[in-house]
């Protein structure tokens, strides 16, 4: 893991975005169409990290992005050429556009100043979306990711971030994936090699402006 004095540099908030990927109810929530998922990522206290780290980047000046997955309820534009995606049109909860389902879940907050992208298609928070431009605008060089999962989302945007030129930093107590001890294999032996590996309170830390308490 880098040293403090390293993450508060690559943590600069000028040049950082915290993105959450798939926090949303309908996947981590109560009434998630995943409850194996959404009961590891709360239990973990993933789900936790990822509120704290949010509220954070609101009192630090971090720009904050909320990448959703919903669908149509016609289904027109969505993926069926995988056999996650053929599951997903089975569950009893969809994350259709409009409904409760692909809001934001508690406890993570969502501000005025926050962005929200909404995909409908693929694996990717980031491919065929519109969050590389909205990155390259806000001036960004490192992409803070969180959320889930660790099986797929996760992966896939640390990727596809390093890929498009931006240096991946993922606190690994800010996400999840089933079964629990999944996680921990895919951060040590996929992410590690890719993106800087933190936890959540050594991102607080970093972000603690000189001569703050607590």
């Amino acid at each position: 893991m880098p040293s403090s004095e390293q993450l508060r540099e690559l943590l600069d908030p000028a040049t950082t975005v915290l993105m959450t990927v798939e926090c949303q109810q309908g996947v981590v929530g109560t009434e998630s169409a995943l409850p194996e998922l959404a009961k590891e990522a709360r239990a973990s206290g993933a789900l936790a990290n990822v509120a704290r780290l949010v509220s954070a980047a609101h009192h630090s000046g971090v720009q904050v992005l909320h990448a959703v997955a919903e669908r149509r309820p016609d289904g027109r534009g969505a993926n069926h050429n995988a056999r996650l995606f053929r599951a997903a049109e089975r569950l009893p909860v969809q994350q259709l556009s409009g409904t409760t389902a692909v809001r934001i879940a508690p406890p993570v907050e969502v501000a005025d100043e926050d962005l929200v992208v909404r995909r409908l298609h693929g694996l990717s928070p980031i491919a065929g979306t519109d969050v590389d431009p909205l990155l390259r605008n806000l001036g960004c060089r490192t992409l803070l990711v969180t959320g889930v999962s660790a099986n797929v989302a996760i992966p896939n945007a640390v990727f596809d971030a390093v890929n498009l030129g931006y240096t991946a930093v993922v606190p690994a107590d800010a996400i999840a994936g089933v079964p629990a001890d999944y996680t921990p294999v895919v951060v040590r032996n996929t992410l590690a090699l890719v993106a800087t590996i933190t936890t959540t309170n050594d991102v607080l830390g970093a972000w603690k402006r000189p001569g703050r308490a607590g």
